[in-house]
This record gives structure tokens, C-alpha cells and sequence, in this order.
């Protein structure tokens, strides 16, 4: 039997240079992956890094890698029929099956879309699933912009309201502001019954939602995704834990009413 630790060769499919900091890899992979979970993707030499699943089909799955360290380092060295490794899938998901029927509202900054890429995907493909989605998606600037097919997909869709902002420019198709200026924007007391997801940096998911509950939603609406310091990715190492949590274990998706005391 393998050991849960043990890192499995994965081929290449494909690289989409997404911006000069950011780009996605395509890996053959058939493993059943639930919206949320994560992979730690590792090269010999250079070492591991917990990545989230942003898009998944029978046959392959994909990451979205941000540029930050050696290891991103040495993934970014890679090119489609090289070999990478990877264990996993690993952590908890999005309860996705408590979110048929009701309103989505759907709170992404930067790279944080990647980990709710796949739920977007979903309620794209599956209209008939969900009333509305609306998602808020927050950039930096016009060069930091991810998935842009995406993003016109799930604009042009009939069950979508979007609004994309740049934190400090102007833009075509773009609002100017942090995303947490246009939350009051959403028509929450116009829904039945809905759940909220936001993912990003850890301060801008804190500001996010104690927006929302500023404008009346309840903490135990909000879901939210924390990679925070995760190396072993089995509740051996220590590093994800904070207080009695291991972040890896338990989460890394959490409702929020137990979220707002991970944060440091």
C-alpha cells in the first residue's frame, strides 16, 4: 500500500501563461477531486507546495501557481510532458450539495479565484442547479487579471450578475476599488436563501466578510478557504495549526463562524 506521503509522477497536459506571476498547468490525473481540496505538488531538490485544484475533468485536473518561492520556482521551470509530482487530494471541500437551490454570492481577490474556479464552472454548466450566482472578482491591476475566458464566460451567462474591479486603475469592463467597496452592492435581503464564498489573502477574506455581515449576513452563511502554512498535509508537521486547529486537516475550507478566530 502507498503511504499517504508518498508523491505519484504526473504528466504534463498543458501551460497557460496566465500573467508574468501566474500560470496553470494542465495534469493528467483521473484521482476524484471534490470543489476546495488541494494537492501538494513537489520537484526532487526543490521541495513541495500545497496548490488548490482550479478546474478538474475524468481525465486531468489544474492548478494555478503563483510565482513566490523556490518551489514555484522550480515549477515555473516546467514545460507540458515533463513530470511532476504530486500527493493528494487532500482537506475538506465546499458543501456544494447544501448549495443547490439557493443564491450564490461569490467573493474571489487575486489568485483566490483558482480554489472556487471549478464551483463557478459548475453553476455555469448547470443553470438549472442554482437561481443566480454573483460573483465579485477583485484585481490588482489589468495585468494581474486571471482566466479571462472565464471571466467573459461567466459574465455573458444567464444565471450570473459579475462585478470586476481593479484596486487602482481603470480598466474596460472594470470597476476602479478593493472588492469589499461593491459587497454592499448585492441584494441580499432580495434572496430566499443563499450562501457566500470568498477566497483570496487572508485580510482581504476578513474585510470581505465583515462586509457581508455588516450588511446583514449571518456568519454561518459565509464559507471560506485558508492555506495557511500547510507542509505535511496530514495534521503531522504543526505548521497549519493555529490554537487547536489544523488547518490542513480540518479545513482548508471552513464556515466562517469558526473562521474569524483563525485568523493571525
Amino acid at each position: 500500500m502507498n503511504s499517504i506521503l508518498n508523491p505519484e509522477p504526473h504528466i504534463i497536459l498543458s501551460i497557460v501563461n496566465e500573467t508574468e506571476a501566474e500560470y496553470t498547468i494542465r495534469v493528467k490525473c483521473r484521482a476524484h477531486v471534490q470543489h476546495g481540496q488541494f494537492f501538494m505538488l513537489s520537484i526532487p531538490k526543490f521541495g513541495e507546495a500545497p496548490i488548490s485544484v482550479g478546474a478538474r475533468s475524468k481525465d486531468w485536473i489544474e492548478f494555478t501557481i503563483q510565482k513566490v518561492g523556490r518551489v514555484t520556482d522550480g515549477l515555473f521551470a516546467l514545460r507540458p510532458g515533463n513530470v511532476i509530482y504530486m500527493r493528494g487530494p487532500y482537506g475538506n471541500a465546499f458543501p456544494i450539495d447544501t448549495f443547490i437551490g439557493k443564491h450564490m454570492v461569490v467573493i474571489a481577490g487575486g489568485t483566490g479565484m483558482s480554489p472556487v474556479r471549478s464551483i463557478l464552472q459548475h453553476f455555469a454548466d448547470h443553470p438549472d442547479q442554482i437561481p443566480m450566482v454573483t460573483f465579485l472578482a477583485g484585481f490588482k491591476n489589468r495585468d494581474s487579471v486571471l482566466f479571462e475566458e472565464d471571466l467573459a464566460r461567466f459574465r455573458n451567462a444567464d444565471n450570473f450578475r459579475t462585478i470586476y474591479c481593479l484596486d487602482n486603475m481603470d480598466a474596460e469592463g472594470f470597476q476602479k476599488g478593493f472588492v469589499t467597496q461593491y459587497i454592499p452592492q448585492v441584494p441580499f435581503d432580495s434572496f430566499s436563501d443563499y450562501n457566500v464564498i470568498i477566497v483570496g489573502p487572508p485580510a482581504m477574506i476578513d474585510a470581505s466578510a465583515k462586509e457581508c455581515m455588516q450588511c446583514g449576513v449571518p456568519a454561518e452563511k459565509i464559507w471560506v478557504s485558508l492555506a495557511r502554512r500547510m507542509s505535511c498535509a496530514v495534521g503531522k508537521c504543526g505548521h497549519c495549526r493555529i490554537n487547536e486547529t489544523y488547518v490542513c486537516q480540518e479545513g482548508p475550507v471552513f464556515n466562517y463562524s469558526k473562521a474569524k478566530d483563525l485568523f493571525d
